[in-house]
Formats: structure tokens, C-alpha cells, sequence
């Protein structure tokens, strides 16, 4: 078993179970809670509040799935075989304030802001040794600033939060982007200048960790987030909101931050695409950033990207939690493209000889990047499926993603040639003669396949509703002969009793064009965990 490095004492369970009372004002426990933690003795009773702020993250690594991968033209979501399920309403962009996935993400990322805030007061007023304070407060704030990035990517204006103390008005007043962006800064500039610039334990924070997380805030933030004013401007459009010209500030930040980290020759490329994936590779040379998991019952929650992309091992025929929306994904990448392997799964092996296939006329393509495997680099998969894989936040990939995107808006150089064919030489396909901004987009889907960045780049280049009205009517599942049975029966290599599982794809995929417009550039503020309303206003535009 891996070790846990994040196991709470009861100590650090009082500081996490503190925390969301901290925004939701009709919880009974709010009072004298934060009296009952006092500063800190020793210096494991200062790690047990640092630790706090990751056990409310661990139970979103498969979560942001359900948001950033089903709410865009890529995935579908058969949660439970049940479309009123919360995971298929946001793939067939029915969402609203009730639904559990935004519920979960936002009260999670502010039971851990909580727990950040708690931590950073309580042992600043410690009487332990600086080296510790420094270094404890400092992963704090490098969480604080992670989480805040997450909810104002996700969510837009949300309330901000930076203390034990805040009050009523802190908690439900909605500051402006600009201000969340800033305050993120702060947090991981600050926290980069006390921790270390490296670690070989790619869960704990670090200061390449923080330049990263930067490198990406900034080309975000550079290209103009859209304000409430606007999202409410677009909200019944079913054309994208134009996109400003960028910020090139911003934007030279970012690039800055990327070569900063590539140029630390602390990360590599690791030769072999399919060595990033697996628990025994979990601490490789090219991970920069991740939220550690020993699995179900042992931490806060076990990664389920495994669960709910691959499901029931040795049933090919059950609906998978989430997959690829359409055949067409066993194409998107070239079969001499070293991603395909991992990205898009056709079928797996078993040690005893049985296949499940994982595409027509049984099933559908799943995403292969968390499937436990029995040989790494194979599709030969463990009989179990168990959730004890870390999840990948930031990797090198992604770094040379966003050097090529911030050089290729600031038309700076070669435009991110050499970025992109680093890449495409490790994935052993033809490098570009030249790049333009749909080979750039093209980049970022292969190289990324379904590790949770797909909607928030859409969102960043004004492309999300554009990507559903262009590629889903083109699908093979969209057609008319996957709602009609006899005219299934028709096709070649059908399966009669398959019929009602690709009739719900094609339902997801007419529901996706059909219901998409400008509000789904946001997800709405939603309830509290208990279905309690927070008190957050306004709401986003048309929830």
C-alpha cells in the first residue's frame, strides 16, 4: 500500500470540519467554532492543520470530470443508467444550482479555502520554530491560491474569503474577477518565495508548483475572462462571445512563468507517453503537481477517475459513469500517435484471456489514462479496478501547452512551433511546418485527452458553444439510425439489445446541441451541501 501522506489526525478533522460553516451563514456550528483550535504545540499538530486543506480536494479529482470534461462536445455521462442522475444532467447541459456536481466543487474548494485560512492563523500565532512556520504556511497559501483558481475559472465572481474572521458580507458578496485573480497571485507568489523549489513528492507544494499554476493563471487571466455583465449579455445566444484582444502583460507573464519551469531542468518528458499513467509511476519526472490517493476508506476519497471511466471490468456491456461521446474519438489521433494507447481505449485485456470491448457494436471508447493496469504501457488491465491513482494537476506537457499558446497570441517568435513539436516528436508523429490556432486547440486535445482541461480551455478561447454546433451533428451516434430500432438493426455489425444504450448517447448528443447557449459559460453558484441556499448573489446568468 502507499503510503498516506495526508492522513488527518482528529486535530486536523475539528480544522476541516470548520470550514464551508465559514459560508454557509444558517449553519448552527458557526458560534465559537474556531475558539476549540488554539495555536499549535508541536510541529505535528501544525503539519495536522497544514494537511487539513487537502482532504476536501480529494473527494473532487474525479468530480471536475463530471463538469470540465461532460459539459463540452467530448463526453457523455450514464451515471447510475439514469439521465435525472446529476452527472448525465450536466451532459445533456440541463444543470442547475440543485445539481450535486457544482455543489460539490464549490463547497469543497471552500471547506479547504477554510481550512487554508484556519491553518495560516493559527500557526503564524505559534510560538514554533520559523523554518516550520514558513514552510506550513506556505503550502497553505499555495492551496488557498489553487482553490480560488479553480472556483473563479468555474464559477466567475465568487467571495473571497482570506480569513477566520470574515464576516456575513464577506461570505456572500461576489468580488470581481480581477480581484480573485490578484489574490490568487499573491498567495502563490508569496508561498513560492518559503517553499522549496522542488520536491520528488509531486503532491507536496513547491515553488516550480506555484510557477506553474502561473503560467496558467496568467494566460487565463490574459485573455479576459468574461465579466457577469458580460456572460448576462450572451446567456440565451447560441453564438460565442467575440474574443478582446489579449492582454499582452499578462500573457508575457505567463511565458515567462512556462520557461521558468521548463528551464529549471527539474521536469522532463518522460520518452514514453504511456510511463506518465499508473501508481508506480506516480512521483515520474514529468508530474509537477498532484493530489495524492490511497483509494476509498483510507483517504478523504479515492480517485474514481478509474471507476467512472472504466466502471465494471469484464462487462463490456455496462454503461460507463462518463466516456467519449462518439466513435470518432478511436480516430482523433493518428494510430501512430504514442497518446492514442492511453487516451482512447478500444478495448483491454486480461491476464486470463477475456477482452472487454470498449467500442461498437458493444459499447463506446472510454478514456484509458487512469485504467489500472497489470503491465504498464498495455491495455492489460487488473481484474479490480481499485481508486488509489493520484491525480495529475499539472504536468510538463501541459507547460509547453501554454508556452505555445501565450507565444502564439503574443505573436511572439517562432509562435510555439517548437513548444508543439516538442511534443508531437515525444508522441512520434510528423512535427508542424507551422502553426495555426486550430492546431494549436488540436494540441491541447491530444496531448490533454480527458485530464479535465477540455471546458475551461474552451471557455478561455471563446470556442464552447461553437465546438458543440460544429462536431456533434457530424458524429456517428447523432444520426437518425441510433433513435430508430429498426433502422439500428440496419447497420452493420449491430447488436439488437445494444440499441437502448446507443439511443441514449444519441439522446445526450441531441440534448448537448439543443440546449447549448451562452450561460454555459459559467456553472451556476449552487446550493450548500445540506440544499441550503448561501446567500450569494447574483446568481450567474440564466440558473
Amino acid at each position: 500500500m502507499k503510503k498516506n501522506y495526508f492522513r488527518f489526525v482528529a486535530y486536523a478533522a475539528i480544522a476541516t470540519s470548520l470550514v464551508f460553516a465559514a459560508c454557509n451563514k444558517d449553519d448552527d456550528n458557526n458560534g465559537d467554532a474556531t475558539e476549540k483550535i488554539v495555536p499549535p504545540k508541536t510541529d505535528n499538530e501544525a503539519l495536522a492543520l497544514a494537511n487539513a486543506v487537502y482532504g476536501p480536494i480529494q473527494t473532487l479529482s474525479s468530480s471536475y470530470s463530471f463538469l470540465l470534461e461532460s459539459a463540452t462536445e467530448t463526453t457523455v455521462s450514464f451515471e447510475e443508467r439514469d439521465d435525472s442522475k446529476d452527472g448525465p444532467q450536466v451532459s445533456i447541459l440541463e444543470t442547475v444550482p440543485s445539481n450535486w456536481y457544482p455543489i460539490k466543487v464549490f463547497s469543497r474548494l471552500y471547506q479547504s479555502i477554510g481550512a487554508a485560512n484556519l491553518a495560516i492563523d493559527r500557526i503564524s500565532a505559534s510560538e514554533l520554530k520559523d523554518s516550520v512556520k514558513n514552510l506550513l504556511t506556505a503550502r497553505a497559501r499555495f492551496i488557498r491560491g489553487y482553490d480560488y483558481f479553480q472556483l473563479v475559472q468555474i464559477f466567475g465572481e465568487v467571495p473571497l474569503i482570506l480569513s477566520v474572521d470574515a464576516g456575513e458580507l464577506d461570505r456572500t458578496t461576489r468580488k470581481s474577477i480581477d480581484d480573485i485573480y490578484a489574490s490568487v497571485v499573491k498567495d502563490l507568489t508569496d508561498a513560492a518565495a518559503k517553499l522549496p523549489q522542488y520536491d520528488q513528492k509531486k503532491s507536496n507544494p513547491t515553488q516550480l508548483a506555484a510557477k506553474a499554476i502561473l503560467a496558467k493563471l496568467y494566460l487565463t487571466w490574459g485573455q479576459k475572462p468574461l465579466t457577469q455583465a458580460e456572460v448576462e449579455a450572451i446567456k440565451s445566444s447560441k453564438t460565442d462571445p467575440a474574443k478582446p484582444a489579449p492582454d499582452n502583460t499578462k500573457l508575457q507573464q505567463a511565458l515567462t512563468y512556462a520557461n521558468e519551469v521548463i528551464n529549471s531542468n527539474k521536469y522532463q518528458l518522460l520518452p514514453d507517453f504511456n510511463n506518465i499513467w499508473g501508481v508506480g509511476n506516480e512521483n515520474n519526472g514529468e508530474v509537477i503537481f498532484s493530489i495524492h490517493h490511497d483509494g476509498d476508506n483510507i483517504d478523504a476519497q479515492g480517485n474514481h477517475q478509474t471507476h467512472c471511466g472504466y466502471t465494471w471490468p469484464k462487462d463490456e456491456r455496462a454503461d460507463p459513469h462518463i466516456s467519449f461521446a462518439d466513435i470518432s474519438y478511436e480516430n482523433a489521433i493518428a494510430d501512430g500517435d504514442a497518446r492514442k494507447l492511453y487516451s482512447y481505449v478500444t478495448s483491454v485485456e486480461f491476464k486470463d484471456g477475456n477482452i472487454d470491448t470498449l467500442t461498437w457494436p458493444l459499447s463506446i471508447v472510454r478514456p484509458g489514462k487512469w485504467i489500472h493496469r497489470s503491465a504498464e504501457g498495455t491495455n492489460l488491465a487488473l481484474d479490480n479496478q481499485p481508486n488509489n491513482i493520484d491525480h495529475i494537476d499539472f504536468r510538463l506537457g501541459e507547460i509547453y501547452l501554454i508556452k505555445a499558446e501565450a507565444q502564439w497570441f503574443l505573436n511572439d517568435g517562432d509562435k510555439g512551433l517548437a513548444a508543439l513539436n516538442t511534443l508531437r516528436k515525444r508522441a512520434g508523429v510528423d512535427e508542424l511546418q507551422s502553426v495555426s490556432v486550430n492546431s494549436l486547440y488540436d494540441e491541447w486535445a491530444n496531448e490533454l485527452a480527458f485530464e479535465q482541461k477540455h471546458w475551461l480551455n474552451l471557455v478561455r478561447w471563446r470556442t464552447l458553444i461553437l465546438s458543440i454546433l460544429t462536431k456533434v451533428p457530424a458524429y456517428e451516434y447523432y444520426k437518425a439510425a441510433y433513435n430508430n430500432a429498426d433502422q439500428f438493426k440496419a447497420l452493420p455489425g449491430a447488436i439488437a439489445n445494444r440499441f437502448a444504450f446507443y439511443k441514449r448517447i444519441y439522446k445526450h448528443l441531441h440534448a448537448k446541441v439543443d440546449n447549448i447557449d451562452g450561460h454555459f459559460y459559467r456553472f451556476p453558484i449552487p446550493l450548500g451541501e445540506k440544499s441550503n441556499d448561501l446567500g450569494i448573489r447574483p446568481q450567474n446568468p440564466g440558473y
